[in-house]
Order: C-alpha cells, then structure tokens, then sequence
C-alpha cells in the first residue's frame, strides 16, 4: 500500500463537521461584525476624546482592583489573554506616561510588578466617564434591560466554552 492510499484511507474515517444552518450563519456574521466593529469605533472614541487605547484602559483598570494597585506582569498578561511580551510592551508605554511604575517583584526577585501610580488612577478616572458614554451610545442604549440581560447570559455561556473563559471569572462584577 502506498503512503497516498493509507493518507486517503485514514482521511475518510474523518467526519465532515455539521454545516452551519442560514440562521447560525447570519447569526455568526453579525456577532462576529458587531464585534469588530464595536471595539473599532471604542478605540478611535477613547483616543479621540481622552488620548487613551481601549487596551490601556483595560490595564489601568485592571490594576486599580488588584490589591495594592499592583500585579504580577505574568498575571497581568494572563488577566488580558496576551503574551508576556505584549504586555511588556504596554506597560512600558504606560510607564512612559508615568500612568504604571514596574518595581521588582519582592517574594521573587526575578518577577515584576505593575503599579497604578496615583496619575494612572487620575488617567483612569478621567477616562471612564467617556467610556462609559461611548458604551451607552454604541451598546446599551439600543438595548431594552432584557437584551442587555439577554446578552450578558449569551456572553457567559460562550465563556464556558472557551479555554481561559471560566478561569477568567466570567464577566467582570458577576
């Protein structure tokens, strides 16, 4: 048998996936243009109106709930689900805009640590009032409580389903 028949062989025990149906397919288009969209326009929003990337605030934000304003870097990077070197970048753009300071780790000298410095908690607070208005006009205010409810329950069940989503905690303030 030559390696072709037993490469062909082997390939048709593999079951085709199911098709998606008209209405899962509009459904996967909208949610997944939607998506795009909605974080597009945050982010020309955010940098417009207060100078800020959505993914900035995300870590300033991130950093003022963590105890002492402080994170490891490493679970800071698995906090955003980036990379280590990703997230060594961002905070040193923020360290740059006096936003974060990165002191070493003390329990482990090799580890590092992302501090909210009190002009990122002012950056942040500045900020969230413009967020929040831009989430209201793009999100919520086409929304009646029941889809908004309705939308929080979808995005929590695909949570589930993904690697890193349950551990995650879900949706923040859950």
């Amino acid at each position: 048998m030559s390696n072709f028949s037993r490469y062909n062989t082997s390939m048709a025990t593999v079951t085709s996936p199911q098709l998606l149906t008209a209405e899962e397919e509009g459904t996967w288009r909208a949610f997944a243009r939607s998506s795009r969209l909605l974080f597009t326009q945050l982010e020309r929003d955010l940098s417009r109106d207060a100078g800020m990337a959505p993914g900035a605030y995300e870590l300033l934000g991130i950093l003022s709930e963590a105890p002492g304003r402080a994170m490891r870097m490493n679970e800071l990077a698995e906090a955003t689900l980036t990379s280590p070197s990703r997230i060594t970048h961002a905070v040193e753009r923020l360290v740059d805009l006096g936003w974060v300071e990165r002191t070493s780790c003390p329990s482990d000298r090799r580890g590092w640590l992302a501090v909210l410095t009190d002009a990122g908690q002012a950056a942040l607070a500045t900020t969230a009032p413009r967020l929040i208005e831009h989430l209201r006009a793009h999100l919520f205010d086409g929304l009646s409580k029941d889809d908004a409810a309705e939308l929080r329950r979808i995005c929590e069940s695909i949570l589930t389903r993904l690697p890193g989503g349950a551990a995650a905690g879900g949706c923040p303030g859950a």
